[in-house]
Order: C-alpha cells, then sequence, then structure tokens
C-alpha cells in the first residue's frame, strides 16, 4: 500500500481537468448569457463574482490537477 492509500491517480486526473473546463465554461458562458439578457446591460455584483471567480478556480484546476495528481503526488509514493 501507498503512502496515501489506494488512490486512483489517472481518475482524479480526469476528474480535476473535466471539472476544471466544466467551471470555465461555466463561467464564460454564463457571464455572456446573463449579460445579454439584462435588459440595462449590467449584471449584478454577486453574479459578476461567481461567474469570473468560475472562470478563474476552472482555469487553475485545469492547470493543477495534472501537475498535482499525476506528476507530484505519485512521484511521492
Amino acid at each position: 500500500m501507498g503512502r496515501y492509500g489506494k488512490l486512483d491517480y489517472p481518475r482524479l486526473t480526469k476528474t480535476g481537468v473535466g471539472l476544471g473546463i466544466a467551471l470555465f465554461i461555466f463561467g464564460a458562458v454564463g457571464a455572456k448569457v446573463a449579460l445579454a439578457a439584462s435588459s440595462g446591460g449590467q449584471l449584478p455584483g454577486w453574479e459578476r463574482t461567481l461567474f469570473f471567480d468560475a472562470e478563474v478556480i476552472g482555469v487553475l484546476l485545469l492547470l493543477f490537477s495534472p501537475i498535482i495528481f499525476g506528476i507530484v503526488m505519485p512521484l511521492t509514493e
């Protein structure tokens, strides 16, 4: 048994990348759709923050999931 138990690193990597892509698309498309649907062309502050944070977290997950679960953690076993 490894140091971290029985972790499935390929599955964790794919899940992290998939979640990152989904969050990024949610943030980008959501901001565009909400902006187009709003009558005055302005989004409330909480919606802009939600969509922006979703995009940022999505990009970070997309970048760091392969590094953490695909390279670093298997090497520390």
